[in-house]
């Protein structure tokens, strides 16, 4: 019988970018309804372990360079290696570049390369290691974090962000129809603004006023409220959530 208090416990979740606002308040939330959180950092080691003690010790920390090919492979097998079996894994980690369309081709290609990279491949291959360990182990959840931008498009000066998100909602909807019937469950979760770093120095450089301008509620999403979805995605009780993509942008646009 499900404890309804910790209705994560007895699962182990991967979270990528854990160390960031989002993944922080992921990592947190999942540990206080039960879950055992693995905890990816690239480079704020410190972060990772503050972490980890605010939720008691009770998981465990991995550090990957997931702009580097190979790394999210190396990640998974480190993961795995620690814990013996996965349940769920949040494709967190992300980045957004600026570049304008009248950059030199080269800086331009790279820009695209790295985000999609960081973004997008990343998370396919991780989402790849998910679905063969999870097809042989009874099952499990992926939860992809996407964005308002990959639904509705994105701003000229960061045109590779809107691309790498739209593909992340497409991958986890593919996810849900050719694997659901081995037992994998894939979801898609696509935030507007939410209250992070990148979030407050929009509002120092432009003001709060021009950030929640299109929101019709008149504000930015916590951390907290994305993780207490994520959380919610990851009980076993919410299967037929297979192939949905979840909206948190406080009405900024709506399907």
């Amino acid at each position: 019988m499900t404890d309804l208090a910790q209705p994560l416990a007895g699962q182990t979740i991967l979270v990528t970018g854990a160390s960031g606002a989002i993944g922080s308040a992921i990592v947190e939330r999942l540990a206080t309804e039960g879950a055992r959180p693995i905890i990816h950092y690239s480079r704020d080691r410190q972060a990772a372990e503050q972490l980890l003690a605010r939720v008691g010790g009770d998981g465990v920390i991995v550090q990957a360079d997931l702009s580097a090919e190979g790394g999210a492979d190396g990640l998974w097998d480190q993961a795995l290696s620690l814990s013996g079996r996965i349940h769920g894994l949040v494709n967190n980690a992300g980045i957004r570049t600026e570049v304008s369309i009248d950059a030199d081709v080269d800086t331009w290609r790279a820009a695209w390369n790295r985000e999609f990279q960081v973004n997008f491949f990343s998370a396919v291959d991780l989402c790849r290691q998910a679905v063969k360990h999870f097809r042989e182990n009874g099952g499990g959840k992926i939860v992809n974090m996407a964005s308002r931008a990959g639904q509705r498009g994105y701003s000229a000066q960061a045109l590779p962000y809107g691309a790498t998100k739209a593909a992340l909602i497409n991958l986890t909807k593919s996810l849900a129809a050719s694997f659901g019937p081995q037992g994998v469950v894939a979801v898609a979760i696509a935030p507007g603004w939410v209250k992070t770093e990148m979030a407050d120095q929009f509002v120092a450089q432009f003001g709060k006023a021009a950030a929640v301008a299109d929101i019709p509620i008149g504000d930015m999403a916590q951390p907290s409220e994305v993780a207490e979805l994520v959380a919610f995605v990851l009980r076993n009780s919410q299967r037929s959530l297979n192939g949905a993509t979840l909206d948190v942008n406080g009405a900024s646009y709506i399907r």
